[in-house]
């Protein structure tokens, strides 16, 4: 709401239930509208229609809806729509275990719909920063025309914290770039120098094409193989050149850390705890922490992890981000910390499996 929401659209699942509860009864206080739908299906077309009919909005599920929603979330890829996505992660397959967690759905959230995209995708670790990525996922879902998700999990849902709670005009809250020339001059999908295209409403006298086919600048299908190269290379182009408003890390005494610790998300506070129990001990260990999974941190996680002669990934799952730091520390010693826990995993846990490569 202090991002500017005024459009929710849901279907009641746990753990995400709370969420939409809440927004029915205070969004519609601050001017907005909250609406049941029929299924996860119908949720996720309605916030794209609302977006196009100028509204910022959002909706929020777990896994299993999550993965009914796809189909939608590719449609809003494809055409370029501002929305907000939260995925309250669930232990799965299937409907799992409704009311514990996982950090199961990294891959879900980046790779579930078809073709060529990049989306970005930020990862909360406590109640406060839940807050204050809920607000950059709306400015960077307005600022670069495109879905973002904001991955929870149970647990983090579940928490109870202190938070500060700013208000409008205490944070930069991002508005969409309406069209700068006439109806008659303006393609729906002509990109700017930053490759993020101009967005016009429907109703506003301007042509809207909401076109999910391959299309050129107008929105008019194009299948040839020129237009549509142009188009998926841009659509990934905008997410990974403009990738400095998305990234963000935090990082804890991993300068000239011997060892560091890669964990993201609830499992992340009990590697910090983990961290300072180690130092007690006379161990050079760091945290390197990413709020922002996707489109992936490179060259951050190369610098703090420079001098570190073992990587730890810590998640709650099989492996899913150790890949990814495995692809860019090849000359590092990288050890999986694969934790399977339908709470979140205890620091004397974590502390324990680590301390086996120690």
């Amino acid at each position: 709401m202090a991002a500017g929401l005024n459009f929710f659209a849901g279907y009641p699942i746990t753990p995400a239930s709370d969420l939409f509860e809440y927004l029915a009864e205070k969004l519609p206080g601050h001017g907005g509208v909250v609406v049941q739908f029929e299924d996860e299906i119908g949720s996720i077309n309605a916030v794209i229609g609302a977006a196009w009919a100028g509204a910022k909005a959002m909706t929020a599920t777990s896994g299993p809806g999550f993965s009914l929603m796809v189909e939608g979330l590719g449609l809003a890829i494809m055409t370029e729509t501002p929305l907000v996505l939260v995925d309250v992660m669930r232990a799965g397959p299937s409907t799992g275990v409704p009311t514990k967690t996982t950090q199961s759905d990294v891959y879900q959230v980046r790779f579930a719909a078809h073709g060529e995209y990049s989306i970005p995708v930020l990862a909360p670790w406590s109640a406060q920063e839940a807050f204050d990525l809920a607000v950059k996922a709306f400015n960077i879902a307005e600022a670069l025309r495109t879905p973002v998700i904001l991955l929870t999990d149970a647990a983090l849902a579940h928490t109870w914290e202190r938070v500060e709670i700013k208000g409008s005009g205490e944070i930069n809250v991002v508005k969409r770039r309406p069209p700068c020339v006439p109806p008659e001059s303006f393609k729906l999908y002509e990109p700017c120098e930053d490759l993020v295209p101009r967005m016009a409403y429907f109703g506003e006298g301007y042509g809207v094409l909401v076109e999910s086919l391959a299309h050129d600048e107008e929105g008019f299908y194009s299948p040839n193989t020129e237009a549509y190269e142009r188009l998926v290379r841009r659509l990934v182009a905008k997410i990974e050149r403009n990738s400095h408003l998305i990234v963000d890390n935090e990082e804890y005494l991993t300068r000239g850390a011997e060892y560091v610790i890669y964990a993201y998300g609830s499992t992340a506070r009990s590697a910090y705890a983990v961290v300072k129990e180690l130092r007690s001990e006379g161990l050079r260990v760091g945290l390197f922490r990413p709020k922002a999974l996707w489109p992936f941190d490179a060259e951050g996680l190369r610098k703090a992890t420079e001098r570190a002669r073992k990587v730890f990934v810590v998640e709650n799952n099989l492996g899913k981000m150790v890949r990814e730091v495995e692809r860019v520390l090849k000359d590092k010693e990288v050890i999986p910390i694969n934790i399977i826990d339908l709470e979140v995993p205890s620091p004397d846990r974590v502390s324990e499996e680590i301390r086996r490569w120690l």
